[in-house]
């Protein structure tokens, strides 16, 4: 069964269409890239597939449940990053942790959150603030907490943003080996092409709220016969799409 399907989902607000008919679906173990520029509809989209907007048409189903129905049995089983969605800034890194981990009924949590600081090099600031990181720690803190819960179905939106190239290898790293362990399906929003090609199965094009091309990253740069998928996002960005989806 996919972990999310998504049927000609539909949101306006009053005379903008922000996202029209899109559909798709995302397998167990695989990551799909959602990609488009600003006012594409890529943080709609996320918003609704939370269940933070409510669609004016279409169905989502994650993780097997009816996302308008029973909306609260599969948010147990998901989780979101955004290093634009801050955390409670007066609580230190750890405080965090513990809530969200709380809210999750995170079994054993205190071995789950040893873990994670470990995973993401967390400990020279585990009692700090939230409000006082950095913007690269910040974001570390903010992909701990999505993990926290071991998700199945994990929403990621520029999970890489502020981070140094070193530390953003380290983290797409992390998130390969959690989903090669987990086989957990990852929906990922980025305009690092380059993030994009390393980890994701297949990409979802979107313009003016429209799904307009998809494919592998292969198929896509073969397909408009670039050099690399930013010259592809480029393409499309500037002058629209051809072939699947055109």
């Amino acid at each position: 069964m996919d972990a999310l399907i998504v049927t000609d989902l539909v949101k306006r607000f009053e005379a903008v269409t922000a996202v029209d008919r899109i559909s798709f679906s995302l397998a167990p173990g695989t990551t799909v890239g959602l990609l488009g520029g600003n006012g594409a509809g890529k943080t709609t989209t996320i918003s609704m597939l939370l269940g933070i907007l409510l669609p004016d048409q279409g169905r989502i189903w994650a993780l097997g449940h009816d996302m308008a129905r029973d909306r609260f049995a599969a948010l147990a089983r998901m989780n979101y990053s955004s290093p634009y969605v801050a955390l409670p800034m007066r609580l230190t890194v750890a405080e965090n942790l513990r809530v969200y981990g709380h809210l999750y009924n995170v079994p054993q949590l205190e071995r789950r959150i040893r873990h994670l600081v470990e995973e993401f090099n967390l400990g020279d600031f585990l009692h700090r603030r939230a409000g006082a990181l950095s913007a690269g720690q910040k974001t570390r803190v903010a992909l701990a907490k999505a993990l926290i819960n071991q998700p199945d179905l994990l929403l990621l939106d520029e999970p890489t943003a502020s981070l140094d190239p070193d530390t953003a290898d380290y983290v797409r790293t992390r998130l390969e080996i959690y989903q090669r362990a987990s086989g957990a399906a990852i929906l990922l929003a980025s305009h690092n092409m380059a993030e994009v090609e390393r980890l994701c199965t297949d990409v979802l094009m979107l313009k003016s709220g429209r799904i307009v091309d998809h494919g592998t990253p292969g198929d896509l740069i073969a397909r408009y016969g670039r050099a690399d998928l930013e010259d592809v996002f480029l393409q499309i960005a500037r002058f629209g799409a051809h072939g699947v989806g055109a």
